[in-house]
């Protein structure tokens, strides 16, 4: 079981916002992720500058994308990104055109997926997934269950690198203790702390103690 990454995600409106908030935090993550919130208000431009301030990180550009993934792709791999995402609806032709322009593809898990459809990604050569409690679920009074730690469990177990996401919190992160999970993701718990660069930073040694 590997040490898990630490991601954060820049759901800033505006760019001149999101570089803020990575300047306090960005040596001090693995990840750094474009968010779909971003990427639709200022488009690949937040990627070029992400790639340029941050040359040895992992650029995610959270575009879900559900359609045309090779020219989607292509324009996120130009402007920098290494990774990117599609939306788990799309259809497998269109994973696999993006999955040839980008080092790595995630499939964003929303809705009713099943795992039918999660072993014809690993078919097609897809072996990143995102496991989410959106921000709308959150916000409805949702939260992480046993339901929730058995499918991503069932997930590892069928050879995907999962990542998980939606309101992580240091406290959080006990839950997934005995999940090989690649990458958590935070973004308003680290963006909105008082202390951002710390809240990274005891993000980064709850991680090491549990998995360490």
């Amino acid at each position: 079981m590997g040490l898990p990454k630490l991601q954060i995600a820049l759901d800033n409106g505006v760019l001149s916002e999101a570089l803020e908030s990575i300047r306090l935090v960005g040596d001090e993550v693995d990840v750094i992720e474009a968010g779909t919130i971003l990427c639709l208000a200022e488009g690949m431009e937040a990627v070029r500058c992400l790639r340029a301030l941050y040359p040895e990180k992992t650029i995610l550009a959270d575009t879900k994308c559900a359609d045309a993934g090779g020219t989607v792709a292509k324009n996120c791999a130009d402007a920098g990104a290494d990774w990117m995402t599609v939306i788990c609806c799309a259809t497998i032709p269109t994973m696999k055109a993006a999955l040839k322009e980008v080092r790595d593809l995630q499939v964003e898990l929303y809705g009713d997926w099943t795992f039918a459809q999660a072993e014809a990604w690993m078919a097609a050569g897809l072996t990143q997934v995102v496991y989410h409690q959106s921000r709308d679920a959150l916000l409805a009074g949702e939260t992480w269950t046993d339901k929730d730690l058995d499918k991503i469990r069932k997930l590892v177990s069928m050879g995907f690198k999962v990542s998980v996401t939606g309101g992580l919190e240091v406290e959080t992160l006990p839950l997934f203790a005995g999940i090989d999970v690649y990458t958590f993701i935070a973004g308003r718990g680290i963006r909105d702390a008082s202390d951002p660069r710390q809240a990274a930073r005891d993000f980064k040694a709850e991680i090491a103690r549990i998995w360490g």
